[in-house]
């Protein structure tokens, strides 16, 4: 094998890791988001809301990584720059916003219920689709 395959299989290898890690959060956030809309919607609709939409991004994101299609490649890089926003805004809107603070989000506190994993998820994939485009 030579050197050009092993970095072939390594940036398979983390490309995997990153659409196994994004599917798990797109499970999670969804069922989350699924129950806060069925039992406590009415209670905070934002905040709930907003975790209607982390739930899409990682199902969107999850999906288009895992094709190798130029097209959803740019469309997982649009939904992860998205999706860093959304988690920067939401992260600092929760030192602001006292409905968002009382109601946690995903995104609720850059993620600090999740180990702060939506804040550098994104980071990662739009690191690992930079590598991937200039590989070529």
């Amino acid at each position: 094998m030579t050197s050009n395959n092993g970095v072939q299989a390594k940036s398979l290898g983390s490309g995997r890791l990153l659409v196994a890690v994004y599917g798990v959060f797109a499970l999670a956030a969804s069922g989350r988001a699924v129950f806060e809309l069925i039992t406590k919607f009415s209670l905070a609709p934002a905040s709930y809301a907003l975790s209607a939409l982390s739930a899409l991004v990682y199902i969107l994101v999850a999906f288009t990584l895992a094709n190798r299609r130029p097209i959803a490649r740019r469309i997982a890089q649009i939904a992860l720059w998205f999706e860093l926003a959304g988690v920067l805004t939401v992260g600092t809107a929760g030192f602001f916003v006292t409905e968002l603070g009382n109601f946690h989000t995903v995104w609720w506190m850059y993620g600090a219920a999740y180990a702060c994993l939506p804040l550098v998820l994104p980071v990662f994939g739009l690191v690992y689709l930079n590598r991937q485009r200039k590989r070529g």
